[in-house]
């Protein structure tokens, strides 16, 4: 484990990597005595959620603080960011979104027009599931005291069936639901100012609709959405956690052939970088072509791939290359550059 204990925080602290995980285990979690509540999961488990026991199911409970550069990029802005994370964030649980707070924090001298023009992408994006904004908090700060806007949200969803990013089984299959890489490469892009025939566009969305098709056609024995650290992180993350190892068909990862092109000029691995609007699932064998069906059916899904298999193992994610080897696909150390989520 990555030591911390004289080190200052730096920015791959934020990337989804080994430091960041270093960082929590080791200062955050430990830092507090009661980390969830009697028959539920919390801190301990760092999985998308809280799950708090209620009735004859459970409350899902997350909450995340969003920063992006720049505010407004290719395929979304911070505000479409924020909901699109808390939504999916429910959804990884199992849980049917209920409702989502927002408290946002606001450098002196920002623009109302480009305020209100978040909150109106705020407001589309939950519209497009039907969640409301219930409650929220405003903050003004002087410049300089925050680097133009960050807006925390939390929400709350319900499920009798949570699901956790630690329920993976030898023989169920991996399933992507759509192509890596397009967040992350579309910002950089955008912040290096790169020119392309082809609009390169951020994937962010909300996923519940597509969760719960997934959900009703098969059995989903893990979720997660593999936002910092990318596909390599959040993969590492489910065979670690699940003590399996994961087995992944590269010729079967879908990855656009400009993204996969920018990546390779802009020299970072695809399996790495951010994405907003996929989902990974761990899917009972025998279900994986019934599930892959349904996420195809749905707006976000329609490039959904089943990419690999669950074997016994202990917790490695084991790449077989389209030239026929196979390596390790480690778990990243940490982006430099986390304000892409």
């Amino acid at each position: 484990m990555i030591q911390l204990s004289t080190e200052l925080i730096r920015l791959e602290h934020g990337g989804g990597g080994k430091l960041m995980r270093s960082l929590i285990e080791n200062v955050v979690i430990p830092s507090f005595s009661l980390k969830k509540v009697e028959g539920g999961t919390g801190l301990p488990e760092e999985d998308d959620g809280a799950v708090i026991p209620i009735g004859e199911g459970y409350l899902v409970l997350t909450t995340d603080s969003h920063t992006v550069k720049p505010l407004f990029f290719p395929g979304g802005d911070i505000g479409r960011l924020a909901i699109s994370g808390t939504i999916n964030d429910l959804a990884a649980m199992g849980a049917r979104p209920i409702a989502i707070t927002s408290a946002i924090v606001i450098e002196e001298g920002f623009p109302i027009s480009q305020l209100k023009r978040i909150l109106d992408s705020m407001n589309r994006t939950l519209m497009e599931v039907g969640i409301p904004l219930v409650a929220g908090d405003t903050k003004v700060v002087e410049k300089g005291g925050i680097d133009k806007i960050v807006i925390t949200t939390a929400g709350i969803g319900y499920t009798h069936t949570p699901i956790f990013d630690s329920g993976l089984k030898p023989g169920d299959m991996i399933v992507v639901t759509g192509p890596i890489g397009r967040h992350e490469v579309a910002l950089l892009s955008k912040r290096e100012g790169l020119k392309f025939e082809i609009r390169l566009e951020s994937d962010v969305a909300p996923l519940w609709n597509m969760v719960e098709m997934a959900l009703k056609s098969g059995k989903i024995t893990s979720m997660k959405d593999p936002t910092r650290g990318g596909v390599a992180g959040t993969l590492n993350e489910m065979a670690r956690k699940s003590n399996v190892n994961i087995n992944i068909w590269e010729d079967m990862v879908p990855v656009d052939d400009e993204i996969r092109g920018v990546a390779e000029m802009l020299g970072i691995d695809v399996f790495e970088t951010t994405n907003e609007g996929i989902m990974i699932m761990g899917v009972a064998k025998d279900d994986a072509e019934k599930v892959l069906k349904a996420v195809k059916s749905t707006k976000h899904g329609q490039k959904a791939s089943i990419i690999g298999e669950v074997e016994k193992g202990e917790g490695m994610v084991i790449l077989e290359t389209s030239t026929g080897g196979k390596r390790i696909i480690e778990e990243p150390i940490g982006s430099p550059l986390p304000r892409i989520c």
